[in-house]
């Protein structure tokens, strides 16, 4: 599981539980049907469908060098009924 960094918790992450949608960023080399397939296979469900955009680094400034931070990929992963991630169900409540 070294793509998906960790479960994201906002308001919309929260509100989609209830639609069995699961928010996760992602590394952002992985590909969708990548992530589709680490997601079946580790948490043993049947995903629909996997929604996914690219959320840009932060502007960092040192001194008089200006940087950014590392952009990451958001991933919103669908299961089918019936189906839910265990881990995450405490949150739905």
């Amino acid at each position: 599981m070294d793509g998906i960094k960790y479960a994201v918790f906002t308001e919309k992450s929260l509100r989609l539980l209830g639609k069995n949608q699961y928010t996760f960023n992602v590394e952002s080399g992985f590909t969708k049907t990548e992530i589709k397939h680490w997601v079946e296979l580790f948490f043993g469900v049947k995903v629909v469908a996997v929604n996914s955009h690219r959320l840009p680094g932060k502007g960092k400034r040192r001194g008089p060098i200006l940087g950014h931070t590392m952009h990451y990929r958001r991933m919103i992963i669908t299961l089918q009924p019936g189906y839910s991630i265990p881990l995450l169900d405490r949150e739905k409540n």
